[in-house]
């Protein structure tokens, strides 16, 4: 039954995160007049089939993701040429509709970018919906105004008191609980900070913080002082989810860079096998862990697909501003040859983690 579970869940997640990468090229293109042969749901064999304007919806078999397919408008007449694009509507607004079933090709350097772009930024705006969805049901939200200390606190003896509101460490802006939490590690530092205490600014140059543990050494928690809850507001709900998403996106550019600098190594990667194993951890955990995973997940894709790597988006985007900057393409042999590259090495990387997943979970 678990195994089940995490196979629903897995594909659920899987898909969504990809399937919502699709819908941003595919609303893009649509605003931008940009002709849409087949929206697909799914790969493989094809179940069935609808049309509606101009673009063919199909749901295919695996569940995984979807694809557009940009093309030629269709024949009105079996063998007749086809259709030229059509002057629609003048619109306001950004890249405004002027002409209507344009092939891909034919768009601006600047519309086909928007398009491109899309993809992605839809995968940051369904992490951070996630992750809104995610601070909407905690029970509340964690401020900074130290509500008590730990027995014999290092931080009450070197200067925090009860009711002051942190609002900086070591120079850093902190306005929740959770960017609190990222200043310590679980071991007895000294920090600088900055508190509201009696409506004045206070400095306190030398505040040590110790971690707290329980009878049997074991740790409870990586500060010695507890914070008040605030109430949930617009502004609460939105700063906290904000965080979030600044925390998850910092952590992954991180080991991106990691990976990149040689700081960490590839055998370090997980891939498709190692994602459904923290799938099936998370769910055994609870629907906030998935939704976690899959916010985690999301953001990944859009910055992944972001990187200046060839066959991904952050590739093309690149050769799209040189043409939008300077009006002349990339040479197309050139770029064919850059993606298949990129093409190559994905699929080598993406068989080497499979590998090393099958080694490590099997």
């Amino acid at each position: 039954m678990t195994a089940l579970l995490t196979g629903l869940v897995s594909l659920l997640v899987f898909g969504v995160v990809i399937l919502v990468h699709e819908l941003g090229h595919f609303w893009a293109a649509r605003h931008c007049g940009i002709h849409v042969e087949e929206f697909s749901i799914g790969f493989g064999p094809r179940l069935f089939a609808w049309n509606r304007g101009e673009t063919r919806y199909t749901l295919r078999l695996i569940p995984l993701g979807g694809y557009n397919l940009f093309s030629n408008p269709p024949d009105p007449e079996e063998g007749g040429p086809l259709p030229p694009p059509v002057q629609a509507r003048p619109r306001k607004g950004l890249f405004p509709l002027v002409v209507r079933g344009q092939e891909f090709e034919q768009a601006g350097a600047w519309q086909r970018f928007f398009v491109t772009l899309w993809g992605a930024v839809m995968n940051f705006v369904l992490g951070f919906l996630v992750l809104l969805v995610l601070v909407l049901s905690m029970s509340h939200l964690g401020g900074t105004q130290v509500a008590r200390f730990a027995d014999g606190a290092s931080s009450s003896a070197s200067g925090l008191q009860l009711g002051d509101t942190i609002l900086q460490v070591d120079g850093r802006r902190v306005r929740t609980a959770n960017t609190l939490a990222q200043f310590f590690d679980g071991t007895t530092q000294t920090h600088t900070m900055t508190v509201l205490r009696g409506g004045q600014i206070v400095e306190l140059p030398a505040v040590t913080v110790a971690p707290t543990t329980d009878a049997e050494g074991d740790l409870v928690s990586s500060i010695d002082f507890r914070v008040a809850a605030i109430p949930k507001t617009f502004q609460s709900v939105m700063v906290q989810t904000g965080e979030f998403f600044q925390y998850y996106s910092t952590a992954i550019l991180g080991g991106f860079w990691q990976l990149a600098t040689g700081q960490v190594g590839v055998e370090q990667l997980s891939g498709p096998i190692g994602t459904v194993s923290a799938v099936s951890q998370a769910v055994q955990y609870g629907w906030r862990d998935v939704l976690s995973l899959m916010a985690l997940l999301t953001i990944n894709v859009g910055i992944f697909n972001l990187l200046p790597i060839p066959a991904l988006d952050g590739c093309k985007l690149l050769f799209l501003l040189f043409e939008g900057v300077t009006g002349r393409a990339v040479p197309q042999k050139f770029q064919i040859a850059v993606n298949l590259l990129g093409v190559a090495a994905l699929l080598w990387l993406m068989t080497l983690v499979t590998m090393q997943d099958i080694t490590r979970f099997f």
